[in-house]
């Protein structure tokens, strides 16, 4: 007679698995730090919900999404991943493992090579289970709407800064000006000295190839070192509101939009000499309005040589 059978469960214990958290922040403000204790504090959370994982590194990154910015976390995770030290990689998002299409794809490339597990909380797309098909397409969609995302983001900041007049983008620098400790625009004396002539020589009826040989007969660089000035440079210098201490940027191409600072740095012209110039460049025009609205050249072209 056979002996007591004893019934032995198959073994369902799975090994652990080893689990790492990669997160990635641009900047370290407060809000991206915050953002930075959100990404750990959900992927943990999630990590814990599953009784065969194991969490044994977090890897965090505070870096731009330039180019040449450096990540050593996600360097120091990939190579802990070739040792074959890591299962299974972790990442709230697909813009946080990398910030264009190639960087992501070729990052999970080396991870699938070295049999690690990648999870996009967010998207909820998993390396185990989305084909390449999958992954290239959903990678391609997220790369680009986070670009355009931040492209938004940009041009929202830019725009909120010079709304409040304290965008870098008035003290940009020209000719007249030089920076100080601050990036703030201060006089350069010996150019604004060559500014007011520039101005002067103007209203005194020198057209603008009449003031190119007068700076030459004077032997006056360019602003770029040269000999002989560019006629474009002196229209533009005569046209800058700079000069008068005020700056005024634009929203962009499309728009209509301005954003104008007055007394934003010294002025190295006064206003009345500015706007005297301006008229007597409308003067000066080429182009005028007929009777129907319609643009027409003038019959003859102003020549310093008229001037009475």
């Amino acid at each position: 007679m056979p002996g007591k059978v004893r019934v032995i469960p198959a073994n369902t214990n799975e090994p652990m698995k080893h689990v790492v958290i990669y997160a990635r922040v641009s900047s370290n403000t407060m809000d991206q730090l915050e953002s930075l204790k959100a990404q750990v504090s959900g992927l943990t959370k999630f990590i814990s919900g599953h009784n065969n994982w194991k969490l044994v590194d977090i890897h965090i990154d505070i870096a731009s999404a330039k180019k040449d910015s450096s990540r050593p976390a996600f360097h120091q995770m990939i190579e802990e991943c070739k040792a074959g030290l890591t299962d299974i990689v972790v990442v709230k998002s697909i813009s946080r493992l990398g910030r264009d299409t190639v960087e992501v794809l070729d990052a999970i490339n080396t991870l699938r090579e070295s049999q690690v597990r990648i999870i996009f909380k967010q998207e909820e797309l998993d390396t185990l289970t989305a084909g390449s098909s999958l992954l290239i397409s959903t990678v391609e969609a997220c790369t680009q709407a986070e670009n355009e995302t931040r492209s938004d983001n940009i041009k929202w900041g830019i725009r909120q800064r010079a709304a409040q007049g304290i965008s870098k983008l008035y003290d940009r620098k020209c000719y007249g000006y030089d920076h100080d400790e601050d990036g703030k625009l201060i006089i350069n004396e010996e150019q604004a000295t060559v500014v007011r002539k520039i101005f002067n020589w103007y209203l005194g009826g020198l057209s603008i190839n009449g003031i190119i040989k007068e700076l030459e007969t004077q032997t006056i660089k360019s602003p770029t070192g040269k000999d002989k000035w560019n006629k474009r440079s002196l229209e533009v210098m005569l046209s800058n509101e700079k000069y008068k201490g005020a700056v005024r940027l634009f929203d962009d191409k499309k728009s209509e939009v301005q954003y104008l600072v007055s007394d934003n740095h010294p002025a190295i012209i006064t206003e009345e000499i500015f706007e005297a110039v301006q008229k007597e460049k409308a003067n000066r025009s080429n182009i005028v309005m007929d009777e129907n609205g319609h643009s027409v050249r003038k019959s003859t072209k102003y020549s310093s040589k008229n001037k009475n």
